[in-house]
């Protein structure tokens, strides 16, 4: 709609009036991204806001629904090109894997895992058939508070589709961490962004579920600043 566009427009002119002159001095030629964050594209889930990043070529954002980290190519899963690009040329060695409360695709992964059609078109369709194979062993996983029908035992669903929105942020490194495209001495981190209170009390807080396939709280507590303790939570059962 007209409205959008004129939306659209104002907002990159009121972006251009606040640059500095030499904001885009250090990287003209060229980006050294030090993470690649990984993260669902829905437009609640703002990546710079997130990590509070106001400079650019800080951190190499791609996204899609569910922030999965493969593609498929030929029926095999393969690393997803955005998130190899930065690793393999532009020296980036952090990637942090961005799953989201309230996960619309995780929670259609679920409805089909537990009979439903997946939505359509055919584009949405693919990804969220990506993801149904990760919430069906969520279900088998003791960690899960549901049957491996979907039937929610001792907790609500709500509560088990954020458990399996953190069970798809472990998979998604799992997998990173077992390709061979990946080199050992990249870091890689599992993180849910909640805007609904379910790890906490701090709307917009990123935490950390996830330290390179560490995913006990305490083990990823162990060695990390204290300050930043509160941000270690976990949905899962230990």
């Amino acid at each position: 709609m007209e409205g959008d566009l004129e939306s659209l427009l104002e907002g990159n002119a009121a972006h251009v009036e606040s640059l500095s002159d030499d904001y885009f001095e250090t990287i003209r030629t060229g980006q050294q991204p030090s993470v690649v964050s990984m993260c669902c594209s829905d437009s609640r889930v703002s990546q710079e806001g997130m990590w509070n990043v106001d400079r650019p070529g800080a951190v190499f954002t791609p996204s899609n629904i569910g922030n999965q980290v493969w593609d498929a190519d030929v029926g095999e899963r393969i690393v997803d090109g955005s998130v190899l690009y930065p690793i393999h040329h532009c020296g980036t060695r952090t990637i942090a894997v961005v799953g989201h409360t309230g996960c619309g695709a995780v929670s259609a992964a679920y409805d089909v895992a537990c009979g439903a059609e997946a939505p359509r078109p055919i584009g949405v369709t693919k990804w969220v058939e990506l993801l149904v194979p990760v919430i069906e062993e969520g279900l088998a996983d003791e960690r899960v508070d549901a049957d491996p029908d979907g039937t929610p035992r001792d907790a609500d669903e709500t509560t088990v589709r954020n458990q399996l929105v953190e069970y798809n942020v472990d998979a998604q490194v799992d997998f990173l961490l077992e390709a061979p495209e990946v080199p050992e001495d990249v870091s890689i981190y599992g993180f849910v962004y909640d805007f609904h209170g379910a790890y906490g009390n701090d709307p917009g807080r990123t935490y950390l579920v996830n330290r390179n396939g560490a995913t006990d709280p305490e083990d990823i507590r162990d060695g990390l600043d204290p300050a930043y303790h509160d941000a270690v939570e976990s949905l899962l059962a230990f």
